[in-house]
């Protein structure tokens, strides 16, 4: 049974105190569009784990590197670029992953009909040469190919 949980929301006071900044420096960040903290209906900004993690970098960004609200901007906007390009390429690399599997299977199962081909060809040449008088000849034949000794090996996944 899955227990549907209500996702907890910090006010602004408790997120000020959780990074040491002042209110107004999260206000700030809210006024730039850097943050977008949801409203309570009576106008109390509501914060979520995903603002608080947003903001997080935002104090990271600005306090210990030092980089202008401009720059905050232009990284968050990056990291978000980034972030989609990574679920491209990761949905990339499953189609492709998909696309070999199939091709794999396809090749084993050539390779299992061609095998069976192949065992009848012997098979049958063999039925041929027990009915031929002179099978020395043969034998001694340096282009006869002693197919007794053929392994087709498949790697199981």
């Amino acid at each position: 049974m899955k227990i549907n949980r209500k996702k907890g929301y910090f006010s602004i006071s408790a997120v000020a105190k959780m990074f040491s900044v002042h209110q107004q420096t999260i206000r700030l960040y809210e006024k730039e569009g850097l943050i977008t903290p949801k409203r309570s209906e009576g106008g109390t900004r509501l914060f979520s784990e995903e603002d608080i993690d947003r903001l997080e970098d935002i104090i990271y960004l600005t306090h210990e590197l030092g980089i202008n609200l401009a720059g905050v901007e232009m990284v968050l906007k990056l990291k978000k670029q980034i972030k989609k390009m990574q679920n491209d390429m990761n949905k990339l690399f499953d189609q492709t992953q998909e696309a070999l599997d199939k091709e794999t299977e396809e090749s084993k199962q050539i390779i299992r009909t061609s095998a069976q081909k192949l065992l009848r060809i012997k098979q049958e040449q063999h039925a041929l040469q027990q009915y031929t008088p002179d099978t020395s000849e043969q034998e001694n034949d340096a282009e006869t190919v002693d197919i007794d000794n053929w392994e087709i090996e498949y790697d199981e996944e």
